[in-house]
């Protein structure tokens, strides 16, 4: 089976251009937020919340052009800043490491949290971006 051509230089600069903000973005949010949390792997939760509902704001808006062309938005947006705030490798590893320390408790809530919160923070972001209209 042969692999799909590269997109065109324009959209990996769009992914890349997004990309950075959103990794900085998420190492200052995780160094900011994981002194303050009662317990560690939560800041990770928090960025990934952050970018579920981020991305469901973008769904809600259709990918409209506001100077832009419509399949733009969702690369530097979707693909490049908010998929470099958010983290599965990272959640991945933090549930490792719980597990690995015998903390079955907050592995489970973890995993369990990032999942279903991460579906109602997109839910969430789908129903204001359609109420913003």
């Amino acid at each position: 089976m042969a692999l799909a051509p590269l997109p065109p230089p324009e959209a990996a600069l769009l992914v890349a251009l997004g990309a950075v903000p959103g990794a900085w973005l998420r190492f200052w949010l995780v160094n900011q937020l994981e002194p303050r949390l009662p317990r560690r792997h939560w800041g990770t939760f928090a960025v990934n919340l952050a970018a579920c509902f981020g991305l469901g704001l973008l769904i809600a808006a259709g990918h409209h052009d506001r100077g832009m062309a419509a399949s733009d938005l969702p690369l530097l947006i979707g693909t490049g800043f908010l998929g470099s705030l958010s983290t599965f490798s990272t959640l991945a590893a933090e549930l490792e490491a719980s597990l690995r320390q015998g903390e079955r408790r907050q592995a489970l809530g973890l995993a369990l949290g990032s999942l279903l919160g991460g579906l109602l923070a997109l839910l969430a972001g789908r129903g204001v971006g359609g109420w913003l209209g």
